[in-house]
């Protein structure tokens, strides 16, 4: 089967060329991998990766406990074409091989945190990237290709470019990067590539996951498929090496009450709000809002500020014309017309006084953003702050 990584690099799918990925067993240290779409795991956590399928010379990995490095790598290809393979280790879900325990895919609104650490080894005298690679796809899809590829190139050796053209700069994760956009015929590739060689880095992906979302090309109902880092070679490329790789994306909706904190109203005493009727109160509402072009996303918080707890809430407010919300997350928004109103979710129904909650929607606009004035909260005017 081709993978997901070629097809990237490629954009084509040729019939009568799909061959299994052959999955091995759990790797000891210095496990060879010599076959063609070779792979094992490792901490029993994550697979590691021959994924040779641009050139029929052979390429071999030798697998340590924490990575991979490339033992030879005989095939070449033109620089201006596709590279002659990935071979990578990675958490996720790979053209139907999961790794072992992943709770991808996971939509993009349900992920509390997603980190990563990454140690590269590099060579000279050879034509190559070290590549980390973020899928995303509309669908929880575990097979075939993504619509959305993610790539950030950590070095670049030869005279070789990111899919598309340069169409732009960007600061993610406090580091410089030059911004590429395109489509390989098979999916959208943004891509950020590092001016000078990053040999190891910890780092947030949510952060690069979020600016692709800022830039409208994918929403928050998306979802995050893998997490894949290793080298696409051209030409040479023995020597490089994943030295230690690690992900982890964490997920959960927080409880209503905090772990070990008591119950609001004690037990026996009558509830302080009757049932049906919402707690009012004061508030105080915070909108942050991000636009470009004809798109935005909105993060809003909601604070009580007054004595009682609010138990179940309803924020209203009107979007300036021309705002239509596209999707939201931790909190059921609907709108009509120019009226937005945003409702809790079971887990986040309750703002005990002087607490917060928060949410936030993507959508589109027709030019000349603004963003809303007036906010209230269960029928209550509410402060902006």
């Amino acid at each position: 089967m081709r993978t997901a990584r070629a097809i990237a690099a490629t954009g084509l799918l040729i019939a009568g060329s799909l061959v299994a990925i052959v999955a091995a067993g759990p790797a000891q240290a210095d496990t060879q991998i010599c076959e063609q779409y070779g792979s094992t795991t490792i901490q029993g956590r994550y697979v590691v990766q021959n994924n040779r399928w641009g050139t029929t010379a052979q390429q071999c990995i030798n697998v340590t406990d924490t990575g991979f490095s490339v033992l030879s790598q005989q095939g070449s290809a033109p620089t201006n074409g596709a590279p002659v393979s990935y071979p990578s280790v990675y958490l996720g879900c790979h053209y139907g091989n999961c790794s072992p325990g992943s709770n991808l895919p996971i939509q993009v609104s349900r992920i509390s945190s997603a980190t990563s650490s990454i140690n590269y080894t590099y060579v000279g005298g050879a034509t190559y990237n070290a590549s980390y690679d973020i899928w995303l796809d509309p669908t929880p899809k575990t097979t075939g290709v993504n619509q959305m590829e993610i790539m950030i190139w950590f070095n670049r050796q030869g005279s070789i470019q990111p899919i598309g053209s340069r169409t732009g700069s960007a600061t993610v994760g406090g580091r410089s990067w030059e911004v590429w956009t395109g489509n390989n015929g098979g999916n959208n590739v943004i891509s950020y590539l590092a001016p000078s060689a990053i040999t190891s880095w910890s780092f947030s992906v949510l952060d690069f996951v979020n600016d692709v979302r800022n830039r409208g090309a994918i929403t928050n109902s998306w979802y995050l498929t893998s997490i894949q880092a290793g080298f696409e070679p051209w030409q040479g490329g023995a020597g490089l090496g994943v030295n230690s790789f690690s992900a982890s994306v964490n997920s959960g909706n927080p409880p209503t009450t905090p772990p070990g904190n008591p119950p609001t109203t004690p037990p026996g005493n009558p509830p302080t709000t009757p049932p049906g009727n919402p707690g009012t109160g004061t508030c105080r509402v915070g909108y942050t809002s991000n636009a470009w072009q004809n798109g935005f996303t909105a993060d809003v918080s909601v604070t009580n500020t007054g004595s009682s707890p609010v138990n179940g809430w309803t924020l209203s407010y009107s979007l300036p014309s021309g705002q239509q919300i596209t999707s939201s997350w931790n909190a059921n928004v609907t709108q009509s017309g120019s009226a937005v109103t945003a409702r809790n979710l079971g887990w986040n129904g309750a703002i005990a006084p002087g607490a917060t909650v928060s949410f936030g929607y993507q959508g589109t606009h027709g030019g000349g953003y603004t963003t809303p004035t007036a906010f209230s909260l269960n029928g209550t005017a509410c402060t902006r702050g």
